[in-house]
């Protein structure tokens, strides 16, 4: 029983442990663990403190103390059995893994299922998330994608105010138990990857100030100072983030991370960290298929750039909001905030499906100033599709989903539209049956930090017209979390979305996902007049084309009669698209129309 190679959290040797702190703002530390006593630890060079405790062993419970006697927990604690304040406890790294451990999967042919696992069942743990996987590998998934898991305050909470990157929180479980997940999903062929926050740390329990220059004074982020990624100090930080990809990805053998909020990371070094990260981390695990996907309001395509022979070099694929925009717009009529940018010109849709973002260095109304670059040299598979997500509905005042307001055929003309285009679909937790059950934000704070929180949210939506801030949902309350909850009672009772659903999953799999290996950059064009939109992709050998009519009047349209048409949905007549019809052809390309 030994420890991995990371530098950070206590180090497992044969006959004792080595207690590691990088801690150059103290002069003096020393380490506790509880029923035990007290060792002092001793001073390195850079900062670092060490202490060789014999005789200590997994199980034990323990903390530093400060020279002014604060305690505060490992910053690289494996667990915190007692939350974000208590002592951290030193796990046992070995597990016995039941599943082979393989390559992972070709990212083409990923189908993402985004889920908090709080949430997703009324346990709300590891383990009773494993009693669903056969429903997901059922339905076509094959990944989910968890929400930031990293011990973050209070007993619920979305995830992205953690304060401890290396610890899973305790209210959904051991890390043994999100192994043994892990561990189920594989042997089911469905592959586990982790949201991760790199641009902040929450507000409550985080300690790391009081020891170490954690914080930079000449970055700021909306949640506060940024991230110290290119000051005095900032090796010893960018090793620690770094290194907690790849524990992440070692330890509980992840298949990838989706990097939150890129944008809100400054970095003014040569080397930016997000470039490195992705070379060290690809670097650290050279015999698996690991994809990293970003999060990136800024859309920046140089960060999804491909090498010569198709492959990422820095980062998999981008979250397409674009695409999410467009599809939403297209099927509520909203036009509130951001949406505003992507209402009244349909073509709008046509570029997001054919060349991933719709901005791409215009200027963009809501943030008053251009956004994005050029994306259409980059493949479809470069982009992350969807209609929902966490925030797209937790950003919403009542947290309510599509369905609880807008046409089925509407829903499922878009939905026939992102799960069969080129780019990577991701579905949020429960989509694939038409769950109603809202998804606000929520969290469990110190009574002085929900008061703002509370505050902070009103003010924050009411910048969206056509929403009353006095009926927003107490984000602090527990009953909001549980408003969250799946209802898994209600996945047999309506199975128009669950057989839909199947249905074009298993379509993609056996007709759109062999294609995807050929997709490149510049393989696409589209048309799109009065509700009309087509789009057509060079897949190697063969064409993909997609006739759609996303407006609530048939129009004429032209769909290729050469094409063989291999999904339709609605009205779709010769020469005509009924309202809300969507038909998709494949054809090779002598045959095109």
């Amino acid at each position: 029983m030994r420890s991995s190679n990371i530098e950070f959290g206590p180090d497992i040797k044969d006959r004792m442990i080595r207690f590691r702190l990088w801690a150059p703002l103290q002069e003096r530390v020393r380490v506790r663990i509880e029923a035990r006593g007290e060792w002092e630890m001793q001073p390195q060079e850079n900062g670092w403190h060490l202490a060789d405790v014999s005789g200590a062993r997994p199980g034990d419970l323990y903390k530093f103390i400060l020279s002014n006697g604060i305690e505060v927990p490992d910053p690289a604690s494996r667990f915190q059995p007692r939350d974000v304040h208590g002592s951290s406890e030193i796990i046992n790294p070995t597990f016995a893994w039941q599943a082979k451990h393989s390559n992972g999967r070709p990212w083409e042919e990923m189908v993402i299922y985004e889920m908090h696992v709080g949430a997703f069942t009324e346990a709300g743990t590891f383990l009773a998330a494993i009693d669903k996987l056969d429903h997901l590998a059922q339905l076509g998934i094959t990944a989910i994608q968890l929400m930031p898991l990293s011990d973050f305050p209070g007993r619920y909470g979305w995830g992205y105010d953690g304060v401890l990157p290396y610890a899973p929180d305790s209210s959904y479980g051991r890390p043994e138990d999100l192994k043994a997940l892990v561990d189920a999903a594989h042997r089911r062929g469905i592959c586990v990857f982790l949201d991760v926050v790199y641009n902040h740390f929450g507000p409550e329990g985080n300690y790391l100030p009081l020891y170490a220059p954690i914080f930079s004074d000449k970055h700021k982020t909306p949640w506060g100072s940024g991230i110290n990624y290119d000051g005095v100090g900032c090796r010893i930080i960018r090793d620690f983030i770094i290194q907690n990809a790849i524990y992440w990805l070692t330890e509980f053998r992840m298949d990838g991370l989706r990097l939150d909020a890129v944008h809100a990371i400054k970095d003014d070094s040569d080397l930016h960290i997000l470039r490195e990260f992705s070379e060290r981390v690809r670097r650290a695990i050279p015999g698996r298929q690991i994809h990293l996907i970003v999060e990136n309001e800024d859309n920046n395509s140089a960060l999804l750039t491909r090498d010569v022979d198709g492959k990422p070099q820095h980062f998999t694929a981008q979250w397409n909001d674009d695409i999410h925009h467009v599809l939403h717009v297209a099927a509520t009529d909203e036009t509130f905030g951001y949406y505003k940018d992507y209402a009244g010109n349909i073509s709008k849709i046509g570029r997001a499906l054919a060349e991933g973002f719709v901005f791409q260095g215009e200027q963009m109304e809501y943030r008053g100033k251009a956004r994005g670059a050029p994306s259409a040299g980059l493949p479809p598979t470069a982009f992350v599709s969807f209609i929902q997500n966490h925030d797209q509905i937790g950003n919403r005042a009542m947290g309510d989903r599509m369905i609880a307001s807008h046409p089925i055929e509407a829903l499922k003309a878009i939905a026939a539209v992102y799960l069969l285009s080129p780019q990577i679909p991701m579905l949020f937790m429960g989509e694939e049956w038409g769950a109603a059950e809202p998804f606000p934000f929520f969290c469990d704070l110190d009574e002085e930090l929900k008061k703002k929180v509370k505050s902070g949210r009103r003010e924050e939506l009411s910048r969206l017209p056509g929403f009353e801030a006095d009926d927003v949902p107490d984000p602090t309350s527990e009953n909001t979390f549980r408003s969250a909850k799946l209802c898994w009672d209600n996945l047999g009772r309506d199975k128009i979305f669950g057989d839909y659903y199947r249905q074009l999953l298993s379509l993609r799999y056996e007709r759109i996902v062999p294609l995807l290996m050929d997709a490149r950059g510049h393989s696409a064009n589209y048309d799109a007049t009065a509700g009309f939109v087509s789009v057509k992709w060079r897949l190697g050998p063969s064409i993909l084309y997609l006739a759609a009519n996303l407006s609530d009047e048939a129009i004429e349209a032209r769909i290729p009669h050469k094409a063989c048409s291999i999904f339709r949905v609605g009205d779709c007549g010769s020469g005509h698209l009924g309202p809300w019809a969507v038909v998709w052809s494949l054809s090779p390309p002598k045959t095109d129309g």
